[in-house]
């Protein structure tokens, strides 16, 4: 556990032990019982070494960190494109207190169902390619950020009454098990690093970054993204806030980082249709 980053990554195994992390914790409470079973005092003792590695690298998500207040709150949500039901994902969307509202998996079938249902609360928005914003507050210099050759990702100025924030929505390649690649994750991986580049390359000293990262923040290949900005869960959050999948979470694959602002809470919502849970985040601007 506390040398996770040097497990290698060929067929993808690293990132596999990475995404599963928190989970390696388990193993604390079976070796104990084990150790019970045997009768072995020595057992017992060296169980300590293994809970004390998760709770160092653990011990402080599981804390509740959240506090009230901040300037501008942030969803984003994979509404996913085989949700059936777009019009009750995105009333409860509606509903959330959101100010800016990223959403990955749009189709063109569902797109226009979101435009209706949320043009009341937010009177402005951009959709490109399967990753939209919507805001309550004007959007500027929206722009398509190519991370693939596709698009996947857009990124805008929000101008909110205490000045102005870069907000970038992302939906990084998804990955794929297979007998022959493995854990497949070359082509997220390349993804993460070309929204690096541009998130490196902004200007605003203000920027969140959201969206579906297929990854989790412990996610070694990941590093060239997130270690130029902070969780909005790490560092505001109660628990991991596992988001996926949304009948029984066991990873948290939809972030919301952060740079040049301060996160004053972190939390999931409720189930909305997707198989992926929607996050939210108050900041401080």
């Amino acid at each position: 556990m506390v040398l996770h980053a040097q497990v290698p990554n060929g067929f993808g195994l690293g990132s596999l032990f990475e995404t599963f992390l928190p989970w390696a914790g388990l193993c604390v409470p079976v070796l104990l019982a084990w150790a019970v079973v045997r009768r072995s005092r020595v057992a017992a003792v060296a169980v300590i070494a293994p809970a004390v590695a998760w709770l160092s690298l653990f011990g402080g998500v599981v804390v509740d960190k959240t506090s009230a207040g901040g300037d501008l709150v942030v969803v984003t949500h994979n509404v996913g494109e085989a949700n059936r039901e777009p019009g009750r994902t995105a009333r409860a969307l509606a509903r959330s207190g959101a100010h800016v509202l990223a959403l990955e998996e749009l189709s063109s079938k569902t797109t226009p169902v979101y435009e209706r249902e949320l043009a009341a609360n937010f009177p402005y928005h951009s959709v490109h390619q399967g990753v939209g914003l919507w805001s309550t507050y004007p959007l500027r210099e929206v722009e398509p950020v190519p991370i693939m050759p596709w698009t996947r990702a857009v990124r805008a100025t929000v101008h909110t009454p205490k000045g102005p924030v870069a907000v970038f929505a992302a939906h990084l390649a998804s990955v794929r098990v297979s007998p022959a690649a493995g854990f497949a994750t070359a082509r997220r991986n390349e993804a993460g690093r070309n929204l690096a580049e541009v998130v490196r390359a902004e200007r605003l000293p203000r920027v969140v970054v959201v969206g579906d990262f297929n990854g989790t923040g412990e996610d070694t290949a990941l590093r060239p993204l997130t270690s130029q900005l902070r969780s909005a869960q790490g560092e505001a959050g109660a628990g991991f806030g596992f988001t996926w999948p949304a009948s029984f979470p066991l990873v948290r694959i939809d972030q919301i980082f952060v740079r040049g602002v301060s996160p004053v809470s972190s939390w999931s919502l409720p189930a909305t249709g997707s198989d992926h849970l929607p996050v939210a985040a108050s900041l401080r601007l």
